[in-house]
C-alpha cells in the first residue's frame, strides 16, 4: 500500500481499535487460479508478546461456510491479506480556503485503513468453532439490552450449523495503517474541511470529521 509517512499510523493500540470497530473485512487470498477476496468477520485476539514474537500484533480468528472454497483452494504457504476499512469521505476542492487564494486544488478522498497479513491456518473442528461463533457473537451483540447468545438455540440446530462451517485463524507477522485525514493541508483548508464534514449529509461524514480533528490538533 502506498502510504507516505505524514499518513502512517504506527500505534498498534490504534490499528487495534479500528479492526475492532469495523470487523467485516477483505480477507485476499492465493489459489491456483489467482487471488481471490472474501468478505469475512474477524475476531482480534491478543495477548501478551512472547520471546521472538512481533509484540502485541494479534491473532485474527473467524468461520466460513464449508462450502465455501477458500480452505481448500488458499495456499497455505503463503500470507494472507487482510484489509480492514474505516471511516471514508469524499473531500470537495471547493471546501479549501486556498481555492479563493491561487485556485490550486483537487478533490480527494478521506479515510482510514488498516492491513494485515500472516499465514492463514484451518480448523474443522467443531469445538474451535463454536469457542470462535461465541466470541464473534458476543463481540457484536454485547452493545444490545437483551443480548443474543449461540446458547439461546437449540444445542442439536447449532451442532448442525457448526458442521456447515470451517475455523480459520491468522497469526499476524505485519500491521500497516494508513490514516489519510488532510494532514497534508494547511490548518484553515483543515478546519473548513472539517465544518463542511460536520453539516454533510455522507454516513462517514461526521466520523471523518472527528479524524481530522484528533490527527490535526489546533
Amino acid at each position: 500500500m502506498y502510504n507516505p509517512t505524514h499518513f502512517e499510523e504506527t500505534r498498534v493500540d490504534v490499528m487495534h481499535a479500528l479492526m475492532r470497530q469495523h470487523p467485516l473485512c477483505t480477507l485476499v487470498t492465493l489459489s491456483a487460479g489467482g487471488l481471490v477476496a472474501n468478505q469475512v468477520p474477524m475476531v482480534l485476539r491478543t495477548r501478551p508478546a512472547e520471546d521472538g514474537a512481533n509484540p502485541g500484533l494479534g491473532t485474527l480468528v473467524a468461520h466460513v461456510a464449508r462450502a465455501n472454497p477458500l480452505w481448500t483452494e488458499t495456499d497455505l504457504t503463503m500470507p494472507v491479506l487482510v484489509i480492514f476499512q474505516g471511516p471514508q469521505a469524499y473531500i470537495s476542492p471547493s471546501w479549501y480556503v486556498t481555492k479563493q487564494e491561487h485556485g490550486k486544488v483537487v478533490p480527494t478522498w478521506n479515510y482510514v485503513v488498516v492491513q494485515a497479513s500472516g499465514v492463514m491456518q484451518v480448523h474443522d473442528d467443531a469445538q474451535w468453532i463454536r469457542q470462535q461463533a461465541n466470541e464473534i457473537t458476543h463481540q457484536q451483540e454485547s452493545v444490545f439490552d437483551k443480548p443474543w447468545a449461540v446458547d439461546d438455540a437449540p444445542r442439536e440446530y447449532t451442532d448442525t450449523m457448526i458442521r456447515a462451517l470451517v475455523g480459520i485463524e491468522i497469526p499476524l507477522t505485519r500491521l500497516v495503517g494508513k490514516w489519510k485525514v488532510s494532514q497534508n493541508q494547511p490548518q484553515a483548508n483543515r478546519e473548513s474541511v472539517v465544518r463542511n464534514l460536520q453539516t454533510a449529509g455522507a454516513p462517514d461524514a461526521q466520523a471523518v470529521a472527528a479524524l481530522v480533528l484528533a490527527r490535526n490538533p489546533k
